[in-house]
């Protein structure tokens, strides 16, 4: 969970041209997992959104192959994601709790696709200052090929190359 200072999503310059992490992490998480679904449609992964639970704020999406997760912060376990997030929100907001639900691509850059899932309400791509997809893409670059970094669910600390 990250907290922007006040005011900064409303906006649009200043969301803009914040850090890519910020931006990724705070406003156009979902820009994000599109853009990691297109490029890598063949490894299996969804979006999952983490839905905070009634009176709570803190909604995140990432995606996921049900092992290894990727998001803002880059690629790790589902796992590991999924405690950072819950224990960063609780430091912020004592008894917080989310449920996760799983979302179609297409839902990620339709303000009118995501409305259909009680609770969440997306921006598209181009509903930020700039097209925000080739921002997300260009994020994407950093990491080079993500595929040759995928953790498997049977590696241990005794297989080869783990560790």
């Amino acid at each position: 969970m990250f907290l922007p200072k006040v005011n900064v999503k409303d906006d649009p310059v200043r969301r803009w041209h914040r850090p890519d992490r910020q931006f990724f992490a705070n406003g156009a998480c979902q820009v994000l997992a599109f853009a990691f679904l297109d490029r890598y449609a063949d490894l299996g992964f969804h979006a999952r959104w983490i839905k905070p639970a009634a009176g709570f704020i803190g909604n995140h999406i990432f995606v996921t192959d049900e092992h290894n997760a990727f998001d803002y912060h880059g690629l790790t376990t589902e796992a590991q994601l999924l405690s950072l997030c819950f224990r960063r929100a609780r430091r912020f907001h004592p008894g917080w709790n989310a449920t996760l639900v799983d979302l179609p691509m297409d839902a990620l850059i339709s303000e009118r696709r995501s409305r259909q899932f009680e609770g969440l309400w997306l921006r598209e791509p181009k509903q930020f200052l700039h097209d925000a997809l080739p921002r997300a893409q260009a994020f994407l670059d950093r990491f080079d090929n993500l595929r040759d970094r995928l953790i498997t669910a049977s590696a241990s600390c005794t297989s080869r190359g783990a560790g």
